[in-house]
């Protein structure tokens, strides 16, 4: 018989120590011949990333030490800064931006000069003992230049970088085919990013390693291409969207093959470098990841037949597929499990688990199962999300109540909401909260029609999905209508901040580096997106005025909802002033307002003390506008305008 409390106030094993002892996170699998790596990211050692090498007893053994932090400054959010060859591992250095050369039994050597570039999609290419890269360089006046490059291990110039392709905005997915004669790389223009369009191009190699020759294969107007690969036998493989959805290809001669065509996406939008959802295990088989409405599954594809075979097995999202002759690694998690990495094994078609997070020190009657639903919006579309309903082993709420909700605006905002586990969420639910987990227009996961029909209306579209949402779970008797809480980060806060500003349906809200000025985001942030704007609002400065209407800070005092803000002083995407001008304009305004700076955070907190502490703070600031008990650790957290 379970117990009866007020909603968001359930007694809770989810602690928030626990964001800390299984906040470990994995990411980036690498196969080479019979080891495999991974990268490791820990919040109880500030945030630090490890290559960790998988024995063959099947034992994680540290790959770099300390101090180093294997992490790229690319783009600004990173990805391949490590790559494994025949002689040694390769890996940037987050703290000093160099590339560093690790040999077996020896300590890591410097490869590269410590400048202002950085560099990421590392590769190596054993045949002229060299390093392939993206480089990003900063040395210069104005924008950032991108190139691809090569990187010399050996001989006078060993570590000096050398230009092999220039003149695009940017650069990604450099290939080398396994003759090593050819190399095949991805690039893009302002103002379009890689989820709008990319070229594929495959040059060839001279005896020296310079190139010679190249040509368009795929891509340009209208096409995203993801992920060229070469196979084993050196054909190129690649996946487009020309189709609306991200499906795999293949050229054959000088046409363009599509391999298993289908309304599910093989691709993912390419906010970090080194992303991966196939590769080969070996000459005929293709291991693959493919999503339907965000749900994962994992696939082989007969490279003779073309069939395709989906495999049952026990996760929802599958990513960073890594393969090799008969075997393959993944990260693979369920709604109700965090994500490890495993081992799938193509003689068995089974999988193991190689590394996983501890298990939850609690039962899984405790967690929360989503629901996917899809609900009207605006001018008739549909819009989607994952509901969380309230859940708790032992307590529950009173019938004539109904639990407060918690509506999440994903960043991006070319991003996605999954079923896999969040452990932020059941921190929620598990205390008697609704969550909503909004994909609204212009999310991934849809095909590429409902990817764009948020180009134009950003802050329109988005938080009208959020609006429509939360009112259809009202009038479905599911949650409280005067308990409504809307948050997000990032692109997400910007999202969240318009909703509170713009519309009268929340009745509190939690910022996390969110935008309140696209105006200023347009003239200050990083090259990556800096003309991204110019399809979510148009082109700055001629639609200036709409960027001006869709900016919370010019409205500030149309938002009348108790708002909390979370802000890292590191932050070069979102910078402090975003934040600071929002708070002080709530302040001046009379509306309960708290504001929390972390020190050294960057675009995202990666520090445990600081993880924890901001869960801690935006419940406490929930119970308080609220007045539901409020059972944590006291998070010191000061709420400016709020009588007691």
């Amino acid at each position: 018989m379970k117990k009866t409390v007020p909603y968001g106030s359930f007694p809770s094993p989810i602690h928030t120590s626990l964001f800390v002892k299984g906040a470990r996170s994995y990411d980036q699998p690498v196969i080479c011949g019979e080891e495999i790596y991974f990268l490791e990211t820990r919040p109880e050692d500030e945030g630090r990333t490890v290559i960790v090498r998988v024995d063959h007893a099947g034992r994680c053994v540290d790959v770099t030490g300390d101090p180093f932090t294997v992490r790229t400054h690319a783009h600004e959010y990173g990805g391949g800064a490590y790559a494994v060859g025949r002689d040694g591992v390769y890996f940037s250095h987050g703290r000093d931006n160099r590339i560093y050369e690790l040999r077996k039994g020896a300590s890591p050597t410097p490869l590269t000069r410590e400048f202002d570039v950085y560099f990421a999609d590392l590769r190596v290419d054993d045949t002229r003992s060299r390093i392939i890269a993206v480089m990003e360089d900063h040395r210069g006046d104005g924008e950032a230049v991108s190139s691809l490059v090569s990187i010399p291990l050996c001989g006078d110039t060993r570590g000096l970088p050398e230009t092999l392709v220039s003149g695009a905005d940017f650069y990604s997915s450099p290939r080398i085919s396994p003759d090593g004669k050819k190399l095949a790389y991805l690039s893009w223009n302002h103002p379009m990013m890689p989820w709008d369009e990319t070229t594929l191009t495959c040059a060839d190699f001279d005896e020296a390693g310079r190139i010679v020759a190249s040509r368009v294969l795929a891509g340009g107007a209208g096409e995203s291409i993801f992920q060229p690969e070469f196979s084993p036998d050196g054909a190129l493989y690649f996946v487009s969207d020309r189709s609306n959805w991200w499906n795999l290809y293949r050229m054959e001669g000088d046409a363009v093959v599509a391999l298993a065509p289908m309304e599910a996406e093989f691709g993912l939008p390419q906010w970090v470098f080194g992303m991966s959802t196939y590769g080969f295990l070996g000459r005929d088989t293709l291991l693959c990841t493919y999503s339907r409405a965000n749900r994962s599954y994992l696939a082989t594809l007969d490279l003779r037949t073309l069939i395709l075979t989906t495999h049952d097995v026990p996760y929802d999202v599958i990513s960073d597929v890594a393969a090799s002759e008969r075997h393959a690694v993944f990260l693979g998690g369920s709604t109700r499990q965090p994500t490890a990495l495993v081992h799938f094994s193509l003689d068995t078609s089974s999988c193991t688990t190689l590394v996983a997070p501890p298990p939850l020190p609690f039962a899984k009657e405790h967690l929360s199962v989503p629901e996917a639903i899809s609900y009207p919006t605006a001018n008739g579309q549909l819009a989607h999300a994952f509901f969380y309903p309230p859940t708790n082993a032992e307590y529950e709420g009173p019938d004539a109540k109904r639990p407060p909700l918690l509506v999440i605006s994903h960043g991006g905002p070319t991003s996605a909401a999954t079923p896999k586990f969040k452990l932020a969420i059941q921190f929620f639910t598990n205390r008697g909260f609704a969550v909503l987990d909004v994909n609204y227009r212009g999310s991934t996961g849809y095909g590429r029609a409902y990817r764009d029909a948020l180009l134009g209306v950003w802050g329109i579209a988005d938080v009208e999905d959020c609006v429509y949402g939360a009112r259809a779970l009202v009038e479905r008797g599911l949650v409280d209508g005067d308990r409504l809480i809307i948050r997000g980060g990032s692109a997400g806060g910007y999202t969240t901040l318009c909703t509170l500003t713009f519309h009268d349906v929340f009745r509190a809200g939690a910022s996390f580096y969110g935008i309140s000025d696209a105006e200023a985001l347009a003239q200050e942030t990083h090259k990556f997106e800096s003309r991204y704007m110019d399809r979510l609002m148009g082109p700055y400065p001629e639609m200036k005025a709409v960027y001006e209407a869709r900016s919370p800070i010019h409205f500030a005092e149309r938002l009348s909802a108790p708002t909390i803000f979370f802000q890292g002083t590191a932050d070069k995407v979102v910078p402090v002033n975003q934040a600071e001008r929002m708070v002080d304009a709530l302040k001046k305004n009379g509306i309960p307002v708290a504001y929390v700076l972390y020190e050294g955070e960057g675009h995202g907190f990666i520090r445990a003390e600081n993880i924890t502490h901001s869960l801690a703070a935006e419940l406490y600031f929930y119970a308080r506008i609220f007045n539901f008990p409020y059972r944590e650790e006291d998070p010191n957290l000061s709420i400016f305008n709020l009588g007691d």
